[in-house]
């Protein structure tokens, strides 16, 4: 064995690598010791080690044994187990092992041949430990013998070589060749024998291979001499033809041979048998007939493994004499075999966004019928934007025909039928599973091109007002949808102090009180973006309106309602029905119906004298003014919106039923009398006290200083005898305007000193066509001027 190893190394450093399209081959010796380096893949293919790594590359064999295990980290190609070239391919040449190496993310493949080499590892040896022949002694020179054939299950210059026979003296050896190359050894007898001379001797066979060095094998041959048997039997042919079709039953008869012979008795008696010659698992799928020559089957013949077999037959009569024929059997093939499927590689999830002909899945395909009933094309089961081809022979790859959608799909349930040619042709089918995995391709879309929402103004901060949607058909994170207020400003302030947006839900919610009198309507933008990377947004426009509530009671204009004066509306006895005595002017900031104001006569003095329209605010006079209606009237007019609930404010107003002022002035110098006090009574007397008690000491020191001027004045006029100028208020003299009054008056009022009537007290005096007129009543006088 020492020998062997040596060769064996030499093989190993003769080791060939040979690359071309995606394949790499080489050839190393048989039995190479576990963990021995075949090749380099990475280089050899011009790979890069973090490719291996990351594409999780692996070695893929038909075989369950695997031979070759891959190192990623170095791209090593190693031994994983010893290898016989023997028992891998026995006589085929050359022997090589066919290897895929699988890579993912993306998928590729490359082939990989490894050819095992031989090497003199075994010895030639015959199937029999010896031979016996009863041989007549009137056997003639020429007489064969066959002997069969030794087996050597090295191949070229390994195998068989050549036979030796010793001794030489009465036998020589002649070698017949086989269909399959082999040869057959036949002894023939170059002299009579002579049985009285010597009965029995043996003869010693060897067999020689063409290794180096070589190696031998040996068997013994017996010889027994017979008494005169003068004929051998004779075959009709000496080459029989026969077929059979695969899987044929046991028992079928394939051929009968048929050999005779010329002696008498049991000389003429033949038997027949098959011949040591043939392979021992041969022998046992035939058998024959001793008697009849009938080749019947015996076991199973398959198309598969062998297609054809060589059966030396032998045909012995009872002296001992023998002939041999050959059977050659050919077996038929039938399509017996459906395409056998193997996944070799799959990925159960690809990206939508993948390229058209991305590898999905890699399949093997074998079918171990011959000719068209091996040959198989696969198909898929339906339209679906994947397709099947043939990248090398017996392998398949699924890959995809157009771009991916998983929002339109987003799993398939892929099956891949394989059918062979032959007649009925057979099929098989494999199931495949893929997932789209998803990519964020899509934006999120509201449910709404805009969004319109009403809120009552007067809401309280935090209100929830509505909900915004968006949907993304995406998946997962990339579906995730994130609501985002964009910035902007609403009457010059930042809208995010009027709403807020919840991230999540889209939630609108108001952060302020809204009021319709400041803000009736306003706009916003709201961003959905997903939660992708990189992400992918839309916006959408929202307008809130605010709605008016009636939240506001109207406010009236005319007549202005003051605290240190009374108005008063002069009325004619002489007005007729429907006379104009005023207007009630009011207006109310609300909107819609809550500013829609009416007016009606709350209170009067006499309700039968007086009437206000319900939209215009007029009071008007209802019937005629008579001597009996009192000169002092006072209405209390209410003006109601008409909100719900409805708001209101109260107007008072003062009537005068007079044709003169002094007539007007007696009725209403008690007028003010009627003065609502405020809740705040108390404070407002003491502080009213404080004020006379100041205002009296004022006076008094101005009547002292007064006085006491005078008094000066006076001296010094008495003594200076100066002309008396009379002296005339500033209002006696004509003052050049026109109407009813066309002079100031100047009168003199004592009044008392209460100061609840020291005020200024002014009367309007009008009535329709009348001139207006001012009375203006104060502690010093009343003065009557015309306006």
């Amino acid at each position: 064995m020492p020998d062997a190893m040596i060769i064996r190394s030499v093989l190993f450093l003769t080791l060939l690598v040979h690359i071309a399209r995606g394949q790499v081959s080489y050839s190393i010796p048989e039995e190479m010791e576990k963990g021995s380096m075949v090749g380099n893949i990475a280089q050899d293919l011009g790979l890069d080690l973090q490719r291996l790594k990351s594409g999780k590359a692996r070695i893929y064999s038909r075989d369950s044994t695997e031979y070759i295990e891959l190192n990623r980290n170095t791209g090593s190609l190693l031994i994983r187990e010893k290898m016989d070239r023997e028992s891998l391919c026995a006589k085929t040449t050359p022997c090589a092992v066919h290897l895929q190496m699988i890579l993912d993310n993306p998928m590729e493949f490359y082939t990989i041949t490894i050819e095992i080499t031989d090497i003199n590892d075994n010895a030639p040896s015959f199937q029999r430990n010896e031979f016996r022949f009863e041989i007549s002694e009137s056997a003639a020179a020429g007489a064969g013998f066959m002997l069969g054939r030794a087996l050597d299950p090295d191949v070229g210059t390994n195998a068989l070589q050549s036979y030796s026979l010793k001794p030489t003296d009465k036998f020589r050896l002649e070698l017949h060749s086989q269909a399959d190359g082999s040869k057959n050894v036949e002894m023939i007898l170059q002299r009579p024998l002579d049985r009285e001379t010597q009965s029995s001797f043996t003869l010693l066979l060897e067999a020689f291979d063409g290794g180096n060095p070589v190696l031998s094998g040996t068997v013994q041959i017996h010889i027994t001499v017979l008494d005169i048997n003068d004929n051998a039997p004779v075959f009709m042919q000496k080459v029989y033809k026969t077929t059979i079709s695969e899987n044929a039953p046991k028992g079928t008869i394939l051929t009968v041979v048929s050999a005779s012979d010329a002696d008498e008795g049991s000389n003429s008696v033949v038997t027949y048998y098959i011949s040591d010659a043939v392979e021992k698992n041969v022998a046992e799928i035939f058998l024959i007939n001793e008697k009849s020559g009938e080749l019947i089957l015996n076991g199973q013949v398959d198309y598969e493994k062998v297609s054809h077999y060589e059966i030396n037959i032998q045909a012995k009569d009872q002296g001992g004499l023998s002939n041999a024929c050959k059977v050659i059997v050919d077996v038929l093939d039938i399509n017996d075999n459906s395409p056998s499927i193997n996944i070799v590689s799959s990925s159960h999830s690809i990206s939508e966004g993948s390229k058209s002909g991305t590898v999905v899945s890699v399949l093997n395909v074998d079918d171990f019928d011959s000719g068209v009933n091996g040959q198989v094309q696969c198909v898929l089961n339906e339209d679906i934007p994947f397709c099947i081809t043939s990248p090398s022979s017996n392998f398949f790859s699924l890959q995809t025909e157009q771009e991916l959608d998983r929002e339109r799909e987003a799993q398939y349930n892929i099956s891949v039928i394989c059918t062979d040619e032959g007649v009925p042709a057979l099929s098989s089918s494999v199931s495949l599973h893929v997932h789209i995995s998803d990519v964020n391709d899509n934006a999120p879309i509201f449910e709404k091109s805009h969004y319109e929402a009403c809120v009552l103004e007067n809401n309280t901060p935090g209100l929830s007002i509505f909900t915004i949607k968006a949907g993304d058909a995406d998946w997962n994170q990339n579906a995730r949808v994130s609501y985002i207020l964009e910035d902007s400003t609403v009457n010059g302030v930042s809208v995010s102090s009027y709403v807020s947006v919840h991230p999540d839900s889209g939630l609108i919610t108001a952060v302020r009180s809204f009021d319709y009198e400041q803000l009736k309507d306003f706009h916003f933008r709201v961003k959905a973006q997903d939660g992708g990377s990189p992400p992918l947004s839309s916006n959408v426009t929202v307008r809130i309106i605010v709605q008016d509530q009636n939240d506001n009671a109207p406010q009236v204009l005319y007549p202005v309602q003051t605290g240190a004066s009374v108005v008063a509306e002069i009325v004619p006895r002489a007005a007729e029905v429907g006379y104009l005595v005023t207007k009630v002017v009011a207006v109310d900031v609300d909107s819609g119906q809550n500013s829609w104001l009416s007016y009606k006569l709350q209170k009067a003095t006499d309700r039968a004298l007086f009437e206000v329209g319900l939209q215009n605010g007029e009071i008007r006079t209802v019937r005629q003014v008579t001597d009996k209606d009192a000169v002092k009237q006072k209405l209390t007019v209410v003006v109601e919106d008409n909100g719900q609930p409805s708001r209101s404010a109260v107007v008072s107003i003062n009537v005068a039923v007079a044709d003169s002022f002094p007539e007007v002035l007696s009725e209403f110098t008690d007028f003010t009398h009627g003065k609502h006090y405020d809740e705040n009574l108390t404070f407002y007397l003491v502080l009213a006290l404080a004020a006379v008690s100041f205002l009296f000491i004022t006076c008094v020191v101005v009547i002292i200083s007064v006085k006491i001027y005078r008094w000066r004045q006076s001296r010094f006029l008495y003594q200076s005898n100066l002309p008396v100028i009379p002296y005339y208020p500033p209002h006696y003299t004509d003052t050049g305007v026109t109407g009813t009054l066309p002079h100031g008056y100047n009168y003199e009022v004592c009044m008392t000193t209460d100061s609840r009537k020291s005020d200024c007290k002014f009367f309007t005096l009008g009535g329709q066509n009348a001139q207006q007129a001012i009375a203006v009543i104060s502690t010093s006088g009343l003065n009557i001027d015309q306006i």
